[in-house]
């Protein structure tokens, strides 16, 4: 069956559906707290990973109806997200970051550079194994996912214009983007888990890394006190009021650049969305050079974290499994260009010995995106959660150039012009 055959939704009123994701993730989070029996289920199965994947059956079985529900778009990513970023990075220690070293930003630019091979090796192999599948305008639908997964939805969009895809096939790579990069997002926050013993088997160096998180619970430890509904009010007013101005600001500039730069389209500086996330980013790390960032003693990141577990159940309502079997050659090729890009990297990461971190939030900072890094990030520390933001709107500036070399090679290889 396919997703437009499906009836509707059991439940189709956002109020409603908040509450039941609300439920769900107060739920996931009183089990896991619980000893005995649960305390086993979640060493296997992380409590972060089943925040997401509840949501995705929810939306599979058809009780709710998640890429029509206004939860995650306006509200998880438009709202939710950036008021996240404002709060995880304020209290973030931007020296230590730096300190991570430059192993970070090369396995940040060979996930760049494994999505762009990737799909010409995907591309090849396909044809060779199902020359019907890569027929057509194929090669302009891996375009658009290309800047998907280097960049972001907008860098997508981008490419949809620029190579004028058919609608009929973006829809089709749109579900590929959904299944595949969801199931991978998944995987890494099981695999987050892990990442001391991976670590410890691969004798990779994570001096830094450990550094960066003494650090940050240091400062916590110093700082942290019973916040006072003062404190709590003074977090909510900076996490919003920062998003209230960053919207504000954000249509403006977006339309200058757009209508006076002539390099703003091709780093999607025209996309509003991309004002509020770099805005939002840099309200938090200003704040953290100032007093402000005292008020993580009072648990600003905590209640950053708490918005990012309602953003990820709204990224697992879009996950529709039936839809990932409609045209499923499609989806294998997915499957074979994100193995080819997991393969590419682990290679390179094995060569400059990073800890699993680096290759985690490298590969989703691209194919994850803005959205979704920080939330991997914190699987692994929460002090971590600012290296994903910054490495996830990152990927805006740099998607669209790269995935439109990525298209020019795709559509000479299918010798479309």
């Amino acid at each position: 069956m396919t997703a437009a055959a499906l009836p509707a939704p059991l439940i189709d009123n956002d109020i409603v559906i908040f509450g039941l994701i609300a439920g769900t993730l107060g739920l996931v989070f009183w089990t896991a707290s619980r000893p005995g029996g649960w305390q086993r289920f979640y060493n296997i199965v992380p409590p972060l990973l089943l925040c997401y994947l509840l949501p995705g059956i929810y939306n599979s079985i058809g009780l709710i109806d998640g890429a029509h529900s206004k939860l995650y778009n306006p509200v998880a990513s438009r709202v939710l997200l950036p008021a996240a970023l404002v709060l995880l990075t304020l209290s973030v220690d931007l020296k230590a970051i730096l300190r991570l070293g430059p192993k970070l930003l090369a396995m940040y630019a060979a996930t760049s550079a494994s999505i762009m091979l990737g799909a010409v090796l995907s591309f090849l192999a396909m044809r060779a194994i199902a020359p019907e599948t890569m027929a057509g305008d194929t090669w302009a639908g891996m375009a658009a996912l290309a800047g998907s997964w280097i960049g972001g939805g907008a860098n997508m969009m981008a490419m949809k214009e620029i190579f004028d895809v058919d609608a009929t096939t973006f829809g089709q790579f749109a579900v590929v983007d959904v299944g595949v990069g969801y199931a991978w997002m998944a995987l890494l926050l099981f695999m987050a888990q892990r990442a001391a013993r991976i670590d410890a088997r691969s004798g990779a160096d994570t001096t830094a890394l450990d550094d960066l998180k003494q650090r940050v619970e240091a400062y916590r430890a110093q700082h942290e006190r019973i916040p006072t509904l003062g404190d709590m009010m003074v977090i909510v007013g900076i996490a919003f009021g920062a998003v209230g101005l960053a919207h504000a600001l954000a249509e403006p500039l977006s339309t200058w650049f757009g209508a006076n730069v002539g390099w703003a389209h091709t780093v999607s500086l025209d996309q509003p969305f991309v004002w509020v996330i770099g805005l939002c980013t840099m309200a938090g790390l200003g704040l953290s050079f100032t007093r402000a960032r005292a008020l993580e003693g009072a648990g600003a990141s905590t209640i950053g974290t708490l918005l990012l577990y309602f953003l990820i159940a709204a990224i697992g309502m879009q996950m529709e499994i039936g839809a990932l079997f409609d045209k499923p050659l499609l989806f294998l090729l997915g499957v074979v260009w994100l193995a080819i890009h997991v393969v590419l990297l682990w290679l390179v990461g094995r060569l400059l010995n990073v800890p699993f971190f680096y290759f985690a939030i490298g590969s989703q900072s691209h194919i994850g995106g803005p959205a979704s890094a920080p939330v991997v990030a914190s699987a692994f520390h929460r002090s971590l959660a600012p290296v994903g933001a910054l490495l996830g709107t990152l990927g805006y500036a740099t998607g669209t150039v790269l995935a439109y070399f990525t298209g020019l090679m795709l559509r000479a290889l299918a010798g479309a012009g």
